[in-house]
């Protein structure tokens, strides 16, 4: 028996031009201010940012038993390789697993461990950037500021230190720059154009929600119409952020929507970030220590590490969570990118009904949501 309401409720409820507009049209001031109330208010804040070093927290993870375990969204589990092999290098001794599943499954997944006592990781690490208000407000996380912590962007952090944000992630559109030669295509707008019809690869917006916020900015920056123009160019469409790099790589397809990228990397694929008022989606992707964690000095020796300087300077796509990071030349900080839409996701997140909203629409355009989850089924309690 499903517990979300059938879609012809849903539909009826409108599902036109505004749909969603509240998620949209809330403002980022009154977020913040509510931010600011809400932390002078808690009697739960962390104390002073972390002072050990590196070097001490390893010493300390290694007496603590020398484990850790992650539960990381993602498509598939090879996108934790660099994560591994970079912390394995670092901290040689500490074993470490890295779960990676859809944000979608694995905060349900938490959610059912921590009602059958069954709690396997000691960090969370999702898209799902709505659950971490709720579980703070549940009490489930540990509140605890790494070294860094005051140097990270204002809304890349729960001012209490229930949850920080690692890393920066946007989504957008890409083309193969061999395959469109000297027709780039520049906005959403262009990929309706005849041309493309049969060369395009999506991943579902009805099955990922930050592509689905992608999409609902391009709905509604360009409107319905623009919607069945891209319906009718019979995009290819599969599960996972991953897939239309994928199938530009391969030569597949010419143009890929929904999936991130490195704005100034060269390559067989070219990752677009659009400029001036034509929207893309970024947002940074929260961390967090559950307050039960069976591993939490090695948690936190994961979060400083992944806060370091060395290691935000080193983000694939050039953006740093950090105020004191320069992205490279060619870039700014991710947060003076207004059509970057980064106050929107946290807002467009928390609104589950419109989300419902908006995925049962396009599916609508696009039908139903088809193949099985590219990290496998991974059960009710993996990385045990």
């Amino acid at each position: 028996m499903s517990i979300l309401p059938s879609r012809r409720r849903i539909l009826t409820t409108g599902a036109g031009a505004a749909l969603g507009a509240g998620v949209f049209g809330a403002s980022a001031a009154s977020a913040s201010a509510a931010a600011s109330a809400s932390a002078a208010k808690s009697p739960h804040a962390a104390g002073p940012e972390e002072t050990r070093t590196l070097d001490e927290l390893y010493q300390a993870a290694l007496a603590e038993g020398g484990k850790l375990v992650i539960y990381a969204g993602g498509d598939v589990s090879t996108q934790a390789d660099g994560l591994r092999t970079g912390f394995k290098n670092r901290f040689p001794e500490i074993d470490l697993k890295v779960v990676v599943d859809y944000s979608k499954y694995h905060d349900v997944r938490v959610d059912n461990q921590f009602a059958t006592d069954t709690l396997v990781p000691d960090v969370v690490q999702l898209q799902t950037v709505q659950d971490f208000v709720r579980w703070k407000e549940q009490g489930r996380l540990l509140a605890y500021k790494p070294a860094g912590f005051s140097k990270v962007y204002a809304p890349f952090k729960d001012p209490h230190g229930a949850w920080v944000a690692v890393q920066v992630s946007a989504f957008s559109f890409m083309y193969g720059p061999a395959a469109v030669g000297s027709d780039v295509p520049t906005s959403p707008l262009d990929l309706v154009d005849a041309k493309w019809k049969g060369r395009i690869a999506s991943s579902y917006p009805h099955d990922d929600d930050a592509v689905l916020y992608l999409y609902a900015l391009y709905v509604q920056k360009y409107g319905w119409d623009w919607l069945a123009r891209l319906a009718a160019q019979e995009p290819q469409f599969a599960r996972g952020s991953f897939s239309p790099r994928e199938a530009v790589t391969n030569g597949q397809k010419a143009i890929g929507i929904g999936g991130s990228g490195a704005p100034l990397a060269s390559g067989p694929v070219k990752w677009v970030l659009p400029d001036g008022s034509t929207p893309f989606m970024s947002w940074g992707q929260r961390a967090a220590i559950l307050k039960q964690a069976k591993n939490s000095t090695a948690a936190k020796l994961y979060l400083n590490w992944r806060l370091s300087t060395g290691e935000q300077q080193a983000a694939t796509n050039g953006w740093s969570v950090r105020t004191d990071v320069t992205p490279p030349t060619g870039l700014k900080p991710v947060w003076q990118y207004p059509n970057g839409n980064l106050d929107g996701f946290p807002r467009f997140m928390a609104d589950r009904a419109a989300i419902e909203r908006w995925k049962q629409t396009f599916a609508l355009y696009f039908g139903e949501v088809k193949g099985d989850p590219t990290p496998g089924s991974l059960g009710l309690h993996p990385g045990a």
